[in-house]
């Protein structure tokens, strides 16, 4: 019998190897013959990409788009500028109009609704500013106070005539701005918040400290005031330094000197005494410029009182800068006031120190010479001419 073939033993094909003749002929036929096109291609009319097509006629770089032409594509940056803030102002409008339509009373709406006005007034307000248009925001802010303060929201309304003062400001109309943060600050007053109250008091002193520093002066004080009521010391201290530094600049030195001492008192009270030395000597130029010795000796004497200010470096150098002022010594003072303790002082006291000028004109008191000894027998002749003079009286 015939074993059936195994599986593992079949026989191998041996590979048809075509002639070169062939191979050829083959080419020859593809190149020449006529494409197929598929039915896409076909409708389209179209044809396949073959070996012969691409190597006859070479792919084409896309056409490059001229930079005008894709410039004038796109809107210019101004336009768009111009664009975006005539989308502001139309939001604004609207929202003026809503607001407008919540304050409308009619038959079955007796009492105006407020809070919605005064939300809407907000929001055209932010509109316009982000617009640029500052007096169309001005004037909603003002509305969103009135609403407000009708709806008897003192705080909310204080917070809009704020905002309204910054508008002002950004119209550089710093003395009605300064008018609006002050009415601002006294209904945060009324509202309780005192803290709120001195911050927008200080912004608005900030603000017209360049233009007018006399208003600057007085709204510093009043927030110093205002934090010394709430007993927050330092915050007072500091808001009367800026008051005092603005007085000396002003040549205003009776006031100068008394907001001075208001300073000093208050370091004391908070036991801050190396500051307390520093407004002593800031004192005594103030005093000096005013032409008044005692009241910078005095000044001086009551500081013995103070913790450590007998052996300070401060109080020699006061005793050494009064002991020149008393004697015209224009050199001794020119040399305290030019040493480190005085140039480092602030800018403005360093200023004083520097042109301080003795009364006289700087002409050094001279010394009484002692009497030189003379022979016996010698006397003054000036002396006995002038008993001879006036012996037998005037006349």
């Amino acid at each position: 019998m015939r074993e059936p073939p195994s599986l593992l033993t079949v026989p191998a094909r041996e590979p048809r190897v075509r002639p070169f003749s062939a191979l050829c002929a083959c080419a020859t036929s593809a190149c020449t013959a006529p494409a197929r096109l598929p039915g896409r291609f076909a409708a389209l009319g179209l044809s396949p990409a073959s070996p012969c097509s691409t190597a006859a006629a070479p792919s084409r770089p896309p056409p490059r788009r001229s930079h005008a032409h894709s410039a004038g594509s796109r809107p210019p940056r101004q336009g768009r500028a111009a664009e975006m803030a005539a989308q502001k102002i139309n939001e604004g409008l609207e929202h003026l109009a809503k607001a407008e339509k919540y304050l409308k009373t009619g038959f079955l709406k007796w009492k105006p609704d407020y809070d919605s006005a005064a939300s809407e007034y907000g929001k055209a307000a932010v509109a316009f500013k982000n617009a640029k248009q500052f007096e169309q925001a001005k004037d909603a802010c003002l509305k969103e106070a009135v609403a407000h303060e009708n709806n008897r929201a003192l705080f909310h309304a204080a917070k809009a005539y704020e905002q309204a003062g910054m508008m002002l400001k950004e119209m550089q109309k710093l003395p009605e701005a300064v008018q609006l943060i002050e009415k601002a600050s006294m209904m945060y007053l009324e509202n309780g918040t005192p803290d709120t109250a001195a911050m927008a008091l200080e912004r608005a002193g900030k603000l017209i400290e360049n233009v007018d520093p006399e208003k600057a002066v007085q709204l510093y004080q009043q927030t110093a005031n205002v934090f010394e009521n709430e007993e927050r010391l330092r915050q007072a201290v500091e808001l009367l330094g800026k008051a005092s530094r603005l007085l000396v600049r002003g040549r205003r030195f009776d006031e100068a000197a008394l907001s001075i001492q208001k300073e000093k008192n208050i370091y004391k009270e908070i036991e801050n005494y190396p500051t307390c030395y520093k407004k002593t000597i800031a004192q005594v130029l103030v005093h000096l410029h005013r032409n008044d010795y005692v009241a910078a000796e005095r000044c001086v004497r009551e500081s013995y009182s103070i913790p450590g200010f007998n052996g300070s470096e401060d109080c020699a150098a006061l005793e050494q800068l009064l002991e020149g002022y008393d004697q015209q010594d224009q050199d001794q003072v020119a040399e305290v006031c030019n040493s480190p303790l005085f140039k480092y002082m602030d800018n403005d006291y360093a200023k004083l120190g520097l042109s301080l000028v003795v009364p006289g004109g700087g002409v050094k008191k001279k010394a009484a010479a002692p009497p030189q000894a003379k022979p016996e027998g010698t006397a003054a002749p000036a002396a006995e001419d002038e008993e001879d003079e006036y012996a037998g009286g005037l006349c």
